[in-house]
């Protein structure tokens, strides 16, 4: 029952981050509807709150993986070696200049 409730709730939060406040209110509202006990609770807000970070963590990779596919489709060059051009480009016309 427990697993498929787990199930149920992670279903509705999908990837959005969730606070401690708020996986603390859902929890103390289930508690009372499932007549959870108070380590279940707390192991399902330990639990919503690993699920949400690591959700967080890989829609961050995913839209990094993303932007990067768009800028190199684009022709784009990262600031990286930009920077990169731009100091060897600085110390070819000091060169020029002596």
């Amino acid at each position: 029952m427990l697993e498929l409730f787990e199930k149920a709730v992670m279903t509705t939060i999908g990837v959005a981050a969730i606070t401690q406040k708020k996986a603390e209110e859902l929890v103390a509202e289930m508690k009372d509807r499932f007549k959870l006990s108070e380590d279940e609770g707390k192991q399902l807000v330990e639990k919503l709150q690993t699920l949400a970070k690591e959700n967080k963590e890989k829609v961050t990779e995913m839209a990094e993986n993303e932007v990067k596919k768009v800028v190199d489709r684009l022709g784009m060059v990262s600031r990286e070696e930009y920077d990169r051009l731009a100091k060897r480009v600085d110390e070819l016309e000091s060169r020029g200049n002596n």
